[in-house]
């Protein structure tokens, strides 16, 4: 059976000829022939010249995900294997593989897709209706690969409930595929012992993309008094609580949060210097400042702000405002940690609010340097949406 074949108007698919992996609505010129949303399509320029391939989906305002550049590749089982290979291949060369990502959807060219690894378990997020449909067949060729090189899977968890896949008319969903298993897994990461909790911890159950930006904390925080804003499950806290810090408060909204952290200060052994308090940070840090405290050290990885262009002159009062009293807790020649992992507060917008936030409050900001994710989840240029993380730390001095 032939293909349909979407052809683009002409003037646009800027992104697409640029190395992206989109093809929005607007950028539509015609449709020939017959499909049902998921199929793969053949995508052409307004003069007919070929595009590649992806698969279709009209529910969606991304009509069209990439799935190659090449017209005359079969997607197929081979296909598949040789895109996991190319994933694993290079997480073995660019990162600690106890516990990462394995596929970051269109960065590693399988759009949609996302499938973390916790030691020797998976969990799997699919965003979109066409990679659904190859899910299972890339989890097998996956666990075949891992296999080769000794890493046996033990069970694999499915978090497909997040509120994106509504957008691509499709239900949301968790639960194991294949056979039950213990839903907490002990991973272990710079040194530092976590219990993960893939069934109901956020997203995949732990955030993998600041493995070394928390490992890169470390050497600010010995023998220090450090202020862990927005812990979740005291990630950034407990490192500096392996490094050597005096003392550590971390601090969340959520209870869940909170009791996770706490027991994971028990885990590595640092209850006695590492404490977790479950308050609103933008309650908390100016009464802190009221009370006339001083840190040697505060970390703020706060949630997304923003997951819209709408919503971005609110979030940037909110990375402002937390950025300017962290800023006044912070002793004189301390240090300041900040993040924002929302991929529309980009990172000029970024750096030009946290400027703002030390202009404010009269403190002048030294760099010590600037990161973004871990590299097991690659920044695809062209592919915008593959690079959301900013990470800054600064020593911050007063002006004088």
């Amino acid at each position: 059976m032939s293909m349909a074949v979407v052809t683009i108007k002409r003037g646009e698919g800027r992104f697409l000829k640029a190395g992206g992996m989109w093809i929005f609505d607007n950028e539509i010129a015609s449709i020939m022939g017959s499909f049902l949303d998921g199929d793969i399509v053949l995508v052409r320029d307004f003069d007919g010249y070929p595009m590649g391939k992806g698969f279709i989906n009209m529910k969606s305002k991304i009509v069209v995900r990439m799935l190659t550049r090449n017209e005359r590749q079969e997607i197929n089982e081979e296909f598949l294997e040789m895109r996991v290979r190319d994933a694993w291949e290079y997480r073995k060369k660019v990162v600690d593989l106890n516990c990462c990502r394995l596929i970051f959807g269109e960065a590693d060219f399988l759009p949609g897709i996302v499938v973390d690894k916790f030691s020797d378990v998976l969990v799997v997020q699919s965003l979109a209706l066409g990679i659904d449909r190859m899910k299972l067949q890339i989890l097998d060729i996956l666990k075949k690969v891992l296999a080769e090189d000794g890493i046996m899977i033990r069970g694999i968890y499915e978090r497909s409930d997040v509120k994106v896949r509504k957008q691509e008319g499709m239900e949301l969903y968790k639960g194991f595929i294949g056979e039950p298993f213990p839903t907490t897994v002990m991973i272990e990461e710079n040194g530092v012992k976590y219990e993960v909790d893939i069934k109901d911890g956020q997203k995949t159950g732990f955030f993998l993309d600041q493995k070394y930006n928390r490992l890169a904390i470390q050497k600010i925080c010995k023998d220090a008094k450090v202020l862990d804003c927005f812990t979740h499950t005291g990630s950034f806290a407990l490192n500096a609580g392996i490094a050597g810090a005096k003392s550590v408060t971390g601090v969340d909204a959520s209870e869940l949060a909170v009791a996770q952290a706490t027991k994971n200060a028990q885990l590595n052994n640092l209850s006695d210097r590492v404490k977790f308090i479950c308050e609103d940070v933008f309650e908390l840090l100016p009464r802190l400042e009221e009370e006339g405290e001083k840190y040697d050290v505060v970390i703020l990885d706060p949630p997304a702000f923003t997951k819209s262009r709408n919503s971005i002159k609110n979030a940037t009062k909110g990375y402002r405002e937390i950025n300017l009293r962290a800023m006044k807790l912070v002793k004189d020649g301390g240090y300041l940690a900040t993040c924002s992992c929302s991929h529309f507060m980009d990172y000029e917008l970024f750096t030009q609010t946290i400027g703002q936030a030390a202009r404010n409050v009269h403190k002048r900001l030294r760099q010590i340097e600037y990161r973004t994710q871990a590299p097991d989840h690659p920044i695809l240029w062209a592919a915008e949406e593959s690079y959301y993380l900013k990470f800054y730390i600064f020593q911050v001095c007063d002006e004088k």
